[in-house]
C-alpha cells in the first residue's frame, strides 16, 4: 500500500450537526482507480462507526495531521452524483445545514445505515397448485377468498399479478396474501423486467382551456420553465398533469409528481395507473423502509418512469428527467419543520433549473409567492377558470350565529340544511379544523381550565370528555372528576371539535351513515381512502379536519358546512389570512363537483369581517390582490426575505443569553439585513422548554444569504450555544 503522504484524501460528509466534512484515507482494500466521489463509506468516528458519503477527493495538505483510514467502501459506483449531488450541496448552503445532514435527509433509511442497494425487480402473486385445487375450501365473502379469486381471474397463463396492480384496486390485499402464503396457497414471485407495464389506459379528451394549458407545458419540454397552473377546484388540473406526463413517457423520460399528503397518494396512483399505461410508483413515509429504498433505486437506475410522492420524494434521483409536477403547491406540508428545514416546492424549482426541464405548479389557491412570480412574468401563468364538464361553482351562504344557541357547535340553520341534503339522497361534509371533543375543559364555578403543565396551551378534551391531550407535546391524562381548584363538579367541555360534532350529528340523524376523518381515525395505511370508500355514493355525512380539504373527488357531495371560521381570523402570524383563505376555498371546492349543484355554508360570529367579505365578493383572486398589496407595504414575502433563529432550553435565562449574544454577533457584521428580538415565540413554553427567537429580514435574497453566511460561524463558536437547542429556518412558513 502506498504511504499516507501520496494517498488521496477523502472528504466525507457525515450525518452530524457539525458544519464541516471530515478527512479520511481510502479503505485499505479500495482499488486505486475506484470511483469514490458520491459513494458511501463506513468510517471510524470516536468510539463508533458512521456511514457517510464522499464529497470530494484531493491531495493531503502539507501540514495535514495523520488521518484515520475509512473502514470500507460500500458502493461500486456513486449513488449520488451529477445534478442531485449538486442540488444537495446547494441545499446545505442555502438552508445552512451540514452537508452530511442534508444527504442523510435525502437517502432512504436503509441506505443511510449502509445496506446495499436493493434489487429493483417487480414482484407479483400467483396461486400455487395447492391453492388452485384448494380454492373451494376457502370461505366465501372473505378478503382471503376475494384475493384468491382476484389473482386467479387476473393471471394470464398462470402468471403472477403485479403488486402495483393489486395496490391500485384491492384494499387490504397484503393481509390476505400473507394468510394464503402461510397455508401454501399463494406465492410471491419476481416478475421479468417490464412485465408490470400495460395498465389499462382510458384518457379523457381535454376541453379547450385544458388543451391550452397542456400545450404550454409541452412547448417547454426541453428547457427549464416554471409554470403556475391556477385552476378552480374541479377544473381538471389532473388531466393537464396526465397529458404532460404521457408526453414525458413517450419521449423516454421520467416524471416526478409531488402531492402534499399521504392520504392523496392512493387516489392519485389509481388515476395515474388507469390512464398512463406504465407502472406508477409511490414514495412516502407510510411505506416500509425496504420498499422506499427499492423505489428510490429503481428511479436512480432509470427503470421507474413515473413517481408519485410526498415531500421527501423531491430527493429522488432523476437520471432521465423530463418533468416535475407539484400538486397543491401552496400547501404548507411541503415545508419540513424540523432537521433540514427545506421546502420541497422550492427544491423542485432548483432541480428543474439544473435539469433543464419544466416544473408545473398546480393549485386552486396558489401561494402568494408563486402568484407574484406569475404576475411578474417569472412563471408562465396558466389558468382554468371553469369547472370541468357540467359542474358549476357552489353557492355560498354565511350563517350569522351571534346570540344564537349552538348544539355541539352547530346552528339549527345548518342542521336543517343537512337534513334536506340527506333527504335528497346526497352527501354533506361538516368541516372543523380541530380534532378531539372540545378545545378546553372549564370549571363553570371558578374559571379553572385544564392546561398542559409543559406547554403554554390548553389541553384538548378527547374520548367524549374522558381524556385530556396536549396537541403540542402529546401529554395525556384522564380528565378530573372535580375541579382541582374549588372541588366543583361543574366541569364542562367548552367549544367543539370533530368528536363532539360527530356526536351531535349522530343524535340528530340516527339512520344516516356518518364518518369522522381526522388524525385519530386515519392512523393506518390507506385509512382515509378506505373511509371514503365505505361512504359510497349514497346519502351520508362526513365530519373532518383539513385532511378533507385536499384533492378528494366525491361526486355525490353537494353540501359543505364550515364550522369555526373565526379561529383563523385573529392570528399573530402574517401568513394566517392567506392560510385561512386557501383552506376555505379548498374545502368549499369539495362540494358540487359533478352534475349536482353545490352549496357552502360558512358559520361565523364575524359575518362582516373584511377577509370573508373579500372572498365572498371576489373569490381568491380578489383576496390575493389585496393581500399582496399589504405584504408589499410591510416588506413581507414575497417582497422581502425572512429567516428565524429559534432557541429553546429548560430555562428562559439560557435562551435569552444565547439570543442576545447571537444578535450582538449579527450586528457587528453591519450587513444590509436587519434583525429583531429576542422575541417570545407564539407559544413561549412548549414540551417543558422555554422558547424565543430572532427575526431576520432583508429586501433581497442575496443580502439575507450573505448575512447568514457571515453569521453562522460565529453562532457555532458561541459558548452559550451549547446550553440551548437552536435552529435556523430560512424562508419560514410560520412563526411557531
Amino acid at each position: 500500500m502506498p504511504s499516507q503522504d501520496h494517498e488521496a484524501v477523502l472528504r466525507v460528509a457525515l450525518p452530524l450537526p457539525l458544519p464541516r466534512c471530515f478527512d479520511y484515507l481510502p479503505p485499505a482494500h479500495a482499488h486505486a482507480d475506484a470511483m469514490l466521489l458520491g459513494c458511501r463509506v463506513r468510517v471510524p468516528f470516536g468510539n463508533r462507526e458512521l456511514v457517510g458519503v464522499v464529497d470530494a477527493v484531493g491531495a493531503p495538505a502539507a501540514d495535514a495531521p495523520d488521518l484515520k483510514r475509512a473502514i470500507a467502501l460500500l458502493d461500486h459506483e456513486p449513488i449520488l452524483h451529477g445534478e442531485l449531488l449538486t442540488t444537495l450541496r446547494w441545499a446545505a448552503r442555502y438552508y445552512h445545514k451540514p452537508l452530511g445532514e442534508v444527504i442523510a435527509t435525502a437517502l432512504p433509511s436503509t441506505l443511510r445505515r449502509g445496506d446495499p442497494l436493493p434489487d429493483t425487480c417487480a414482484w407479483g402473486w400467483s396461486l400455487t397448485e395447492a391453492g388452485r385445487t384448494g380454492l373451494a375450501s376457502l370461505r366465501q365473502r372473505t378478503a382471503t377468498r376475494r384475493f384468491a379469486d382476484r389473482i386467479k381471474a387476473s393471471a394470464v397463463d398462470e402468471a403472477a399479478v403485479d403488486e402495483d396492480v393489486l395496490d391500485a384496486d384491492f384494499d387490504g390485499w397484503r393481509s390476505a396474501a400473507r394468510t394464503l402464503h402461510k397455508r401454501g396457497f399463494a406465492e410471491r414471485v419476481a416478475l421479468p423486467r417490464g412485465s408490470s407495464a400495460g395498465f389499462a389506459t382510458s384518457g379523457h379528451a381535454l376541453n379547450p382551456a385544458q388543451r391550452i394549458a397542456a400545450d404550454a407545458v409541452l412547448a417547454a419540454r426541453d428547457r427549464f420553465q416554471p409554470l403556475l397552473l391556477e385552476g378552480v377546484t374541479g377544473s381538471g388540473k389532473t388531466e393537464v398533469y396526465l397529458e404532460a406526463i404521457a408526453d414525458c413517457i413517450a419521449r423516454g423520460r421520467q416524471a416526478l409528481v409531488l402531492v402534499p399528503e399521504i392520504g392523496l397518494t392512493p387516489q392519485t396512483l389509481r388515476r395515474f395507473r388507469a390512464q398512463l399505461g406504465v407502472p406508477v410508483h409511490a414514495l412516502h413515509s407510510g411505506l416500509a423502509d425496504g420498499e422506499r429504498a427499492r423505489v428510490w433505486t429503481a428511479m436512480a437506475r432509470g427503470e421507474a418512469r413515473v413517481l408519485v410522492g410526498t415531500r421527501s420524494a423531491i430527493f429522488t434521483p432523476l437520471p432521465d428527467a423530463g418533468l416535475i409536477v407539484v400538486d397543491e403547491e401552496h400547501d404548507a406540508s411541503y415545508k419540513q419543520q424540523d432537521g433540514v428545514r427545506y421546502h420541497a416546492r422550492d427544491l423542485a424549482l432548483v432541480r428543474g433549473k439544473a435539469l433543464a426541464i419544466p416544473v408545473l405548479l398546480g393549485s386552486a389557491t396558489p401561494s402568494l409567492e408563486s402568484l407574484q412570480h406569475a404576475i411578474g412574468g417569472r412563471y408562465a401563468h396558466l389558468q382554468l377558470r371553469q369547472r370541468a364538464g357540467d359542474a358549476k361553482p357552489p353557492s355560498v351562504r354565511v350563517i350569522d350565529v351571534r346570540k344564537r344557541v349552538l348544539d355541539g357547535g352547530l346552528s339549527q340553520d345548518m342542521l336543517d340544511v343537512i337534513a334536506a341534503t340527506l333527504a335528497r339522497g346526497e352527501q354533506a361534509l361538516v368541516f372543523k379544523n380541530r380534532r378531539g371533543y372540545a378545545p378546553v375543559l372549564i370549571c363553570y364555578d371558578c374559571g379553572w381550565n385544564a392546561r398542559c403543565k409543559r406547554c403554554d396551551s390548553a389541553m384538548t378534551v378527547h374520548a367524549r370528555g374522558g381524556k385530556l391531550i396536549c396537541h403540542h407535546c402529546g401529554a395525556r391524562q384522564f380528565a378530573p372528576k372535580a375541579c382541582p381548584d374549588c372541588a366543583s363538579l361543574a366541569l364542562l367541555p367548552q367549544g367543539a371539535g370533530t368528536e363532539r360534532i360527530e356526536d351531535t350529528l349522530a343524535k340528530h340523524f340516527l339512520d344516516a351513515p356518518l364518518l369522522r376523518v381526522d388524525r385519530e381515525t386515519t392512523r393506518h395505511r390507506d385509512a382515509l381512502e378506505k373511509h371514503l370508500g365505505t361512504l359510497g355514493d349514497g346519502a351520508g355525512i362526513l365530519v373532518g379536519t383539513q385532511m378533507l380539504a385536499k384533492g378528494h373527488d366525491l361526486p355525490n357531495l353537494t353540501l359543505v358546512c364550515v364550522v369555526g371560521v373565526d379561529e383563523g381570523l385573529h392570528s399573530v402570524d402574517f401568513r394566517a389570512p392567506e392560510k385561512l383563505a386557501q383552506l376555505l376555498i379548498q374545502v368549499a371546492g369539495r362540494g358540487g363537483r359533478a352534475s349536482k349543484p353545490g352549496t357552502v355554508l360558512l358559520q361565523t360570529h364575524h359575518p362582516e369581517h373584511p377577509l370573508l367579505a373579500t372572498l365572498l365578493n371576489g373569490g381568491y383572486p380578489a383576496f390575493a390582490a389585496l393581500e399582496l398589496a399589504q405584504r408589499e407595504a410591510a416588506g413581507f414575502p414575497p417582497y422581502g426575505y425572512l429567516a428565524l433563529l429559534r432557541a429553546e432550553a429548560p430555562n428562559d435565562a439560557a435562551v435569552q443569553e444565547f439570543l442576545i449574544e447571537a444578535k450582538e454577533a449579527f450586528v457587528t457584521n453591519a450587513t444590509t439585513a436587519s434583525i429583531h428580538g429576542p422575541l417570545p415565540a407564539p407559544m413561549p413554553r412548549r414540551a417543558g422548554k422555554a422558547r424565543a427567537q430572532l427575526h431576520l429580514s432583508a429586501a433581497q435574497r442575496p443580502a439575507l444569504q450573505a448575512a447568514l453566511n457571515a453569521w453562522m460561524p460565529q453562532l457555532h463558536a458561541l459558548k452559550s450555544a451549547r446550553k440551548v437547542r437552536w435552529s435556523l429556518d430560512v424562508d419560514p412558513v410560520d412563526l411557531y
